[in-house]
């Protein structure tokens, strides 16, 4: 079996491709979730029942 060269012009996209530190759509699961449940427990705050102000007797 003989293994076959890898041109040079893949082999610097390879290595900068290894260094680069962009978020990718699929990766930001963890950020996603987090996002959203700070949003729903700022939402399920503004929606629980205040106190009615009582009048001074």
């Amino acid at each position: 079996m003989s293994k076959t060269k890898t041109p040079r012009w893949m082999k610097s996209i390879l290595a900068e491709a290894a260094q680069s530190e962009a978020q990718m759509p699929w990766a930001r699961g963890a950020c996603r979730a987090a996002m959203i449940a700070r949003r729903a427990a700022a939402e399920a705050a503004s929606r629980a029942p205040q106190r009615p102000v009582l009048a001074a007797r």
